[in-house]
């Protein structure tokens, strides 16, 4: 097939911005439909979509630059006008004398924000998305997550795009700010900088990516991240979705969210209907089903999974009217691990999900996993507290999960990593069931409810699932964190009074995991998480304002008794 290939093509935002739009389409016959994709990421470099084989499929592919990256005009500040240069991108594309008119959109990460908040203005001649590992809304899941600030991707995203800034400001016309040396040597020595505090003390940031300190000044759920999230308006979204996400990505639970939330919530009776949802055992930067403690097989890989040509089905149903099956396939296909094979489903949760509660137990002494922390269905009697101490100066290292820490420990250090040597800290709690005697599957979300109590009036607590293996690898699932004083609302923060006990409710995300026979499941609690996450000070005061001189331990208690039952709920499957 011929491919007409159209650069740098200017798409006027609708205020006079002129976008820098790449266009490439089958050459000559009837008109094709559109699939957008608007990237702040450099549309030259992109290969997301794997355009040549879409374009070969019969659809032309658009492809942006979003306002103030690389050839498009304008100052990027990240989600504040992706829905108004979306829809207006998307009447362009429908618009052009080789378009059907009907229009979908596609890409992954912010790529797929940008397909977000363009759907959220409904253009008329959007019919259907597929937006990949992406999120619900940019405060949680995000930017914070749990009301922590997830430091170890904002700040390594944002001092990317400050070098990013940097090169257009070397541009012809601009004068050069002498910054260029200070950020790359910033970025080489990025360790460095998740240990400076304050966190908003970043003279670099602020002149060349002045939204992370915009972020750090919102760390509740304001009017701020409101007029930006995508959940607060499904209503409006009228196109349906191809979900697509990883286990190990960091923005799992905003792709399960949209699913659920576009079903119950869609502006259409199709985006109601025709919402779909696929899980592979990804991170964000790794769909390769490799990792470094564990590999999930051929069948893991994206590419093996064939995600380009899925998206290529979907388009061909939604915007050519072509009946090839999509409509009676089950709404829900995801990558069982522990079988290590993919899956159809009727339903997000399973529709047959019992949530189990696993109690947690100890002798007072469940500290690191020569504790004597147990896990059981069997409810607590009288036993006494586990109890550490959380000390910001000796915070527990990020070590795999959802990470998304930067350049090439974005795959290497994410996804299910040993945890033995982290199960060793004193300031970490075991609880562990024996080994099983049959498989046991869990599938869905994982919610840990927690009776705390700390000497501090703000704290952290989180909590991480693991897979025990026969010969010892303890390999993470899926963990959370929640700030206690977002115990009762992420928008209305509360204080703790010390020492008294409260009930905290920390979603741990979800998975899709069998444990064989032999394996053990073990949860593990302590309250940090670093570089991922910042550090809580235990103040109660503004965590991004304050220092090392202001750093204060806590005492932490976890309680496990017949009045305060600390129990993992587990979405358990089983089937003959």
């Amino acid at each position: 097939m011929d491919i007409i290939v159209e650069k740098n093509l200017c798409v006027d935002a609708g205020d006079g911005t002129n976008l820098a739009t790449d266009v490439y389409r089958p050459a000559g016959g009837a008109p094709v439909p559109a699939l957008v994709l608007r990237s702040p990421y450099n549309k030259e470099r992109l290969s997301q979509g794997d355009t040549l084989r879409i374009v070969q499929a019969g659809f032309a592919v658009v492809s942006q630059d979003t306002r103030g990256s690389f050839a498009s005009a304008g100052a990027f500040c990240p989600f504040a006008e992706e829905s108004g240069d979306g829809a207006a991108t998307i009447a362009w594309a429908a618009a052009q004398p080789w378009s059907s008119g009907k229009v979908g959109s596609i890409g992954a990460s912010y790529v797929g924000a940008t397909q977000w908040l363009a759907a959220a203005t409904a253009p008329p001649a959007l019919l259907a998305m597929a937006p990949n590992i992406t999120a619900v809304d940019y405060y949680d899941c995000w930017t914070y997550q749990g009301g922590a600030f997830q430091l170890g991707f904002n700040l390594s995203w944002a001092l990317s795009f400050a070098l990013a800034e940097v090169q257009r400001r070397l541009l012809p016309g601009h004068v050069s700010p002498a910054a260029n040396e200070p950020v790359l040597t910033a970025i080489d020595d990025i360790q460095a900088l998740y240990a400076h505090l304050p966190l908003v003390d970043m003279p670099l940031l602020r002149e060349l990516a002045p939204y992370y300190i915009e972020w750090l000044e919102h760390p509740s759920y304001d009017s701020f991240w409101r007029r930006i999230a995508p959940r607060e308006v499904y209503e409006r979204v009228t196109a349906p979705a191809l979900n697509i996400g990883g286990w190990f990505d960091g923005f799992l639970r905003g792709t399960l969210a949209n699913y659920r939330g576009m079903k119950q919530r869609g502006g259409s009776e199709a985006a109601r209907r025709q919402q779909r949802l696929l899980i592979g055992p990804w991170s964000h930067g790794n769909f390769g089903g490799f990792f470094q403690d564990r590999a999930y097989g051929i069948r893991g890989a994206a590419d093996v999974a064939d995600l380009t040509g899925a998206q290529i089905r979907w388009f061909d149903r939604r915007l050519k009217g072509i009946d090839n099956g999509v409509d009676q396939e089950r709404p829900v296909r995801i990558f069982v691990m522990g079988l290590d094979r993919w899956r159809e489903e009727d339903d997000w949760p399973l529709p047959d999900t019992q949530f189990r509660p696993y109690y947690l137990h100890s002798a007072g002494t469940a500290n690191s996993i020569a504790g004597t922390g147990a896990l059981t269905t069997e409810p607590p009697g009288d036993e006494p507290e586990d109890a550490y101490l959380y000390d910001p100066r000796r915070p527990v290292p990020t070590t795999g999960g959802a990470t998304l820490l930067p350049g090439g420990t974005i795959a290497a250090n994410a996804g299910p990593r040993d945890q033995r040597e982290v199960e060793r800290r004193d300031d970490v709690l075991c609880y562990t069931t024996p080994p099983l005697e049959r498989p046991v599957e869990v599938t869905g979300p994982i919610e840990l409810v927690l009776y705390v109590a700390s000497s501090a009036r703000d704290t952290d607590f989180t909590g991480a699932l693991v897979d025990v293996a026969p010969d010892g690898r303890s390999l993470l699932l899926t963990d959370g964190i929640l700030r206690a004083r977002y115990r009762e609302s992420f928008s209305a923060p509360a204080l703790l009074e010390p020492h008294h006990i409260y009930e905290l409710r920390i979603d741990l995300g979800a998975t899709s995991m069998v444990f064989g026979a032999g394996h053990r499941l073990r949860l593990t609690i302590t309250s940090s998480n670093f570089p991922r996450f910042d550090r809580n000070t235990n103040t109660g005061g503004d965590i991004a304002r304050e220092g090392a001189a202001e750093f204060r331990q806590a005492i932490n208690r976890v309680y496990h008794d017949g009045a305060h039952p600390s129990h993992l709920r587990l979405p358990c499957i089983e089937r003959e």
